[in-house]
């Protein structure tokens, strides 16, 4: 009697957006809404997902708190995953290549690198995805869609990973370390690419000739050279290219034009990688090292060229 009598003086403020039954906790709420019919629940103003699934960020039970970090969670299995990125656990492993995840929806999705699935198609061109999220962000090419903007010139991008990126150029943030030669990137995928200069690494192969590369554009640009038709054209002797790239460097051995200049010397070149070996010389940086008697060199090729001393 006495628990009726101070009920009636609170007021409900917890209530249901399906029915507007109002009650005086979230526990009563949420038992409640559990009550409506499937199809009420998947077409309520909530929110068009699996209610039963998505429930309690609605009404913000989350019983499960990060001691690190403070953030709470509505499920266990949220909160366990959560913790995986304070304590670097990855628990899923590969089968087929050993890289490991923390989360097993990411193993699933690498796996598709390995077996070529990919179930999200999109509607419009029908290419297809190994993730759905991928697929929102490539829909955006057809709608010109562009949601992420940078605060500090106005530029938009299509997905949050292009926009942090493009920040960096802006802060000049490098946080990926290179382990072999203290470089700096700005891009974790820059930094693996770098980093296959040092281990010989090249994943990405050629299923024409099975040639290797280290990098998937790299590739892309080989395989230019098995189709027959050159895109571009040199204007004085008519050299055909697959890339417009090459028409350019090429074009230099007409005109004579060395664009790339040492800041320390003044000295110029026709390419930037001739003249980025060439500021080692300044610097004395020597990035390539040998594993097996861990001799520097400036360059790649003369470090090939050293390792073939110890097969004698």
């Amino acid at each position: 009697m006495y628990s009726d009598k101070k009920s009636n003086l609170r007021e409900k403020e917890f209530i249901c957006d399906m029915c507007n039954k109002s009650f005086y906790n979230k526990t009563h709420l949420r038992k409640h809404i559990l009550l409506h019919p499937k199809k009420v629940i998947y077409n309520s103003t909530v929110c068009n997902t699996h209610l039963k699934t998505h429930l309690k960020s609605h009404i913000s039970v989350k019983p499960f708190k990060c001691d690190m970090c403070n953030k709470k969670f509505a499920y266990d299995s949220q909160f366990k995953a959560h913790t995986r990125t304070h304590t670097g656990e990855k628990p899923y492993e590969c089968d087929i290549c050993g890289q490991a995840f923390a989360q097993s929806y990411n193993l699933i999705v690498h796996t598709r690198i390995h077996t070529g699935e990919r179930p999200f198609k999109c509607d419009t061109c029908g290419k297809g995805f190994s993730n759905s999220s991928s697929l929102t962000v490539h829909k955006r090419i057809h709608t010109g869609e562009r949601p992420f903007k940078c605060d500090i010139c106005d530029l938009s991008f299509s997905n949050r990973g292009a926009l942090k990126l493009h920040t960096r150029t802006h802060t000049g943030a490098k946080p990926f370390n290179c382990d072999f030669c203290d470089r700096k990137f700005s891009s974790s995928s820059n930094l693996s690419m770098h980093t296959r200069i040092h281990t010989g690494k090249k994943p990405f192969k050629c299923d024409i000739c099975d040639r290797t590369f280290s990098g998937k554009s790299h590739l892309k640009y080989h395989i230019r050279t098995h189709i027959e038709k050159k895109l571009f054209k040199c204007d004085i002797c008519a050299q055909g290219f697959n890339q417009r790239s090459h028409l350019n460097v090429h074009t230099r051995t007409h005109t004579g034009k060395k664009p790339f200049e040492c800041d320390i010397c003044n000295k110029t070149f026709a390419h930037a990688s001739t003249l980025k070996i060439h500021t080692r010389t300044h610097t004395g940086e020597k990035p390539f090292k040998c594993d097996i008697c861990l001799s520097a060199f400036s360059h790649a090729p003369t470090l090939k060229k050293h390792t073939r001393t110890h097969r004698y």
